[in-house]
Order: C-alpha cells, then structure tokens, then sequence
C-alpha cells in the first residue's frame, strides 16, 4: 500500500539558476514595439526630456512601464520584472530613474502629453496600414466609443471625490476604436477627471472626442466615415450640435435619455410602425421591437437627426422603470445616419456595449487604481495605460489569428506572456527555446514568425 503525499507531486526547490527566462512570452510585445517602430516614434518625442549624459533613453524607460503594465504590472515599481530579464527587455532604468521621468513629463504638463499623443497618432497609422484588411478602417468607416470608467481610490489623491455610485476616485473620460467582431479594440482617448465629474457633462465629451480624432488618420478626423457612439452621457444638445457642426459633419449614434416628451411619442406609436430588432447573425431579436419617432420631440435638435426607440421585455428578475411602457423596457438613441434601416441602426448602437469589454480591459491593465497622487502624474500614467493597451492590441491584430485575435488580457497574460522558455547562446545569436510541453507554445512561435516576417520601420 503507497502512503499517500497529497494531490499534487512534491518536488524540492533551488535558487540561481541560469539560462531560465520568466515572463518568456512578453518578447512579442517587444517585438511588437519593434516591428511598429513604437521606440523610435517615443524616444524621438521624449528627446527634449533626455539630459545631457544621461543613460537611459527617456522613450525606452516610458515604454519599459508601458510593457510591465501590459504584462499585468499596477505601479512603477513593477518595471523591475523587465529588469530582471536584459537577455529579452534589454537595460532597464532603476526605480528611482523612472520616477524622476514621470515628475519631469508630469511638470512639463500638456506639452509632454502632446508629445506623446502625436507619437502614437503616428504610429497608429502605420500599424493601420501593416494590417490590412484586418484594420479596424478596413471596411471605410471608423468607429469610436466614448464611455466613463470610475476609479477607486484609497487614499487622498488630487482630484478625488465622492463618485455617483457613492465610492471616492476619479471619473475618466475613453475612447476607444472598435475592431468589430473579430477583434478586440484600442484607446484613442482618455480624459482625467474628478471623481464628482458629471456622465453628461458635454465639454467633457468634446474635448475626449477632439483627443480622439486627433489619433485618428488624417482623413477620418472629419466627415461620414467616422461614428462616434456614446451612451446617454453624450445626448446632450451641445455634444450632438458639436458633432453635426458644419465643416466637421461626423456620424453619430448617441443614447438618450427618456423624457417625457419622448415618452408620449412612443405611447402614440401605433402597432404596425414597430419593426423586430436583429441580431448580428440577421435573426430576429426574440421579444424587441423598434421604432422611429417624430413631432415635437426633435425640435431644438440639429437638422437630419434621427430619434429611434427599442422596447424590449425585461430579463426575469429586472425591475420596471418609471419611463417604461406597457410592461416593456424602453431604450433610445439619435443618429444622423440616412437610407438605413432602423433594426439596422439599432443592432450597430447595441453594439456599443463593447466598450464595457474594453473598459474591463483597461481595468486590468493599470487602471485599477491610478498609483500616483498628482493630477499631472496620473494622466502622465493614463498615457501609460494607453500605450499598453494599444500594444495589447496591435500584437493580435499583426500577430494572431482566430478566437486567440479576441483574448482579452488576463487570457494573454495567463496563455502566452507566462510561458518561461530557456535562454541558449549559441554563434552569437540568442535563441529563446519554449517548453515543448506548453499547450499554446505553437501559438507563441507562429505569432512570432508573422511580425519577423512584416517590414522593419523605415
């Protein structure tokens, strides 16, 4: 009879070990970097902060953070996983030189965030371009969500309040740009705000929507090609009359609210106007059901808007609202989209909701908290959590195929930046060398050979 050890082997540890690489799989990430030209677009926007003798290049230590966070890091000091690995991440900068680069971009306030937003903005175009078909404007539109993410924080930071879901943080403003069903998406925008910051507030939606276009190629910065969809927060008449303004002429498609004019109408609405909504596979949305309104409650609104409202029966277990009707939960939006039908114009703002899957990202990718306690330094860190979300992104739009183009972080951190892979030396070449065993290793290595086999950046 063998004595029994317990449900798993047991097996003795040793330290010092050599030839072992931890967090292997992050290479695609600085391969990414590399095969985007991300470093050289950042180190030559960050020049005029490198000081004379200095060591480190600032753009290699801003994005040495950037690729921590990526790989799951929350605070500065978790650039030292990078550190412990120079075969793959290269020299890294001390704890204490990334924090003086952060004060130093935070001082020099928009003037640094201009810098490096414009560095992206570049970048972004390329990436675009080294897609293909597989680019988020591939199909000749362009589509960005503009959605509100709370912040927790647990300690006196500047700028943090009392939140309306009664927590204490902050209230950014994102954006991001959909890359549809078969991708994920990339944030081109991201507002630091107070944590009493209102949802509706339209300031705060022009400015996230002028930061957004600015990242966006020339040629979708104004006109048709591009939809902006907000929730509710954006239906407001200076964001909507923002957006139609002559010379700018953007698509739109923004939640309202359910006034009592809107309310009316709808109740007036006879039965053979309802049309069945749609799912994305062209079948019929079981139990919804949508209609165009008209009359009294489009005035005051810019000319072609159009008011479209979806009843739908309530899940089991949800409570009615005041604004619903006949026992039917009633939505709306706005859009200046013509000659499309409605169950059509429905499902693409339904769609909106993906920008939850992005928030949900970005939320376990450094934004769980904001690390610092200065405005200046943690929209500094915002710019951070961006570039680690677009390289989040980017890798699987260049690199993956399939389901593995739709892996969320969390999936990516656990499948493929985890792998450990043995460092061998050999003719003056490093060669990594997967665990054969690693059930995604071959996901790994063809991922590689795709950016190896994209054009280095002229």
């Amino acid at each position: 009879m063998k004595k029994r050890i317990g449900s798993y082997p047991r097996v003795r540890t040793e330290g010092g070990s050599r030839g072992v690489v931890s967090q292997a799989g992050g290479v695609l990430l600085a391969e990414t970097v590399r095969k985007t030209g991300l470093d050289q677009a950042i180190s030559a926007a960050l020049g005029p902060w490198r000081k004379a003798r200095a060591v480190h290049d600032p753009g290699k230590v801003l994005l040495d953070v950037a690729i921590a966070v990526a790989l799951g890091g929350d605070c500065l000091a978790d650039v030292g996983m990078l550190r412990a690995e120079p075969a793959v991440f290269g020299p890294v900068a001390s704890d204490p030189t990334v924090s003086r680069l952060i004060d130093a971009l935070a001082a020099s306030g928009k003037r640094a965030l201009t810098a490096l937003r414009q560095a992206r903005a570049q970048v972004r175009e390329y990436v675009w371009a080294l897609a293909g078909d597989a680019a988020p404007n591939a199909a000749g539109q362009v589509v960005v969500d503009l959605d509100g993410v709370l912040v927790v924080a647990h300690s006196e930071k500047q700028d943090a309040a009392a939140t309306w879901k009664k927590s204490f943080g902050h209230h950014p403003l994102m954006g991001f740009v959909d890359h549809g069903r078969g991708g994920s998406g990339e944030p081109v925008a991201a507002l630091l705000r107070p944590g009493n910051a209102g949802s509706n507030t339209a300031a705060d939606h022009i400015e996230a929507a002028r930061l957004a276009l600015a990242q966006l190629p020339k040629k979708y910065r104004r006109g048709r090609r591009t939809l902006i969809r907000t929730d509710s927060g954006g239906g407001t008449h200076e964001f909507v009359g923002w957006l139609s303004a002559r010379g700018r002429w953007l698509s739109y498609s923004v939640g309202m609210t359910i006034s009592d004019a809107i309310h009316a109408a709808v109740l007036k609405v006879p039965a053979s106007a309802w049309t069945p909504a749609v799912e994305p596979d062209g079948e019929i949305r079981d139990g919804a059901w949508v209609a165009e309104l008209a009359g009294d409650c489009l005035k005051g609104w810019p000319k072609g808007l159009r008011l479209i409202v979806r009843k739908e029966r309530p899940h089991p277990g949800a409570q009615l609202r005041f604004t619903d009707a006949d026992g039917m939960r009633l939505t709306c939006f706005a859009t200046n989209t013509k000659n499309a039908p409605i169950a059509e114009l429905e499902l693409r703002h339904r769609q909106r909701a993906r920008a939850e899957d992005r928030i949900r990202a970005a939320r376990a990718t450094g934004l769980r908290n904001l690390p610092l306690h200065d405005a200046a330094q943690n929209q500094i860190w915002l710019e951070i959590v961006q570039i680690a979300l677009e390289l989040l992104a980017w890798m699987p739009l260049l690199a993956l195929t399939g389901q593995a183009r739709r892996w969320e972080p969390r999936r990516l951190r656990l499948r493929l930046f985890s792998a450990a892979a043995q460092l061998v030396t050999t003719g003056r070449r490093r060669i990594l060398r997967f665990a054969k065993h690693w059930p995604w290793t071959s996901v790994i290595t063809d991922a590689l050979q795709r950016l190896a086999a994209l054009p280095d950046p002229g």
